[in-house]
């Protein structure tokens, strides 16, 4: 199943996160890659044009997620299994994310 994300710095499309091929992968936006005023997303992804790749959720973006039992909650209200990290932050982290970056599903 692949699924997608995009990621935003303060409003501004930055990237792509999907997961495909049991793989999460991450891919900045060439707009975004192009213009230097803008900064990486996180130290751990220095702006580049090949993508990032990772058999498990990039912990930069696990970060962004609640827990306790504002998690608890998410998932119960929104009936996401508790360990599938990737649509808890799809459905998550489209507004309400400490800092500039959020992350909204992609169709």
């Amino acid at each position: 199943m692949n699924k997608k994300g995009e990621v935003f710095f303060n409003n501004k499309l930055a990237g792509l996160l999907e997961y495909r091929d049991n793989e999460f992968i991450f891919t900045y936006d060439p707009a975004y890659l192009t213009d230097s005023s803008l900064p990486p997303v996180s130290l751990s992804f220095p702006k580049k044009q090949s993508e990032y790749r990772s058999k498990t959720l990039f912990p930069f973006f696990y970060g962004l997620l609640a827990e306790g039992i504002e998690k608890m909650l998410q998932c119960a209200t929104l009936k996401i299994d508790e360990n599938d990290h990737f649509t808890r932050l799809l459905k998550t982290a489209g507004r309400t994310t400490i800092g500039a970056i959020t992350v909204r599903e992609a169709a």
